[in-house]
């Protein structure tokens, strides 16, 4: 059996929304240099709605891959919706990741959620604080 499904392979080969947003309405970076992966989610919000997303993620196959399924996953959706987007979902999306890579679809989500917690600090809403924590642990991914 193979270590990646096809859409793994496929997202890490032919990443979609990749690059960087100027001026972003919000923008979200993650990780840890010791455990090698890095992701920043670049948002452009109109109306509350996700017009446009973009990534630059620093790291392995998962985490790119994790990285652009998210911005798939959230792009034209309400920014209350794309914050609840879990790394569960980035998995099932993707069609499964190895045991040993989950952490990269958990710091897919934690950009995410930066990326909108920047966006609501920014223009001064509202929000629970619960559900910006992180949770991504480099104990993890061996770090």
């Amino acid at each position: 059996m193979a270590l990646y499904s096809k859409k793994v392979m496929d997202h890490f080969t032919n990443p979609r929304n990749v690059g960087k947003i100027e001026n972003a309405d919000g923008v979200g970076e993650v990780g840890n240099a010791r455990c090698g992966d890095i992701m920043k989610i670049y948002l452009k919000i109109d109306n509350g709605i996700i017009t446009d997303v973009k990534f630059n993620t620093f790291g392995c196959a998962s985490a790119i891959a994790s990285s652009s399924m998210a911005t798939e996953m959230i792009k034209g959706k309400p920014v209350e919706e794309a914050v609840e987007l879990s790394n569960q979902a980035v998995i099932e999306a993707l069609d499964g990741l190895p045991p040993v890579k989950v952490h990269c679809s958990v710091l897919a989500e934690e950009a995410v959620k930066a990326a909108v917690k920047d966006y609501y600090d920014k223009n001064g809403i509202e929000y629970d604080k619960e559900k910006f924590r992180e949770t991504h642990n480099c104990e993890s991914c061996g770090a």
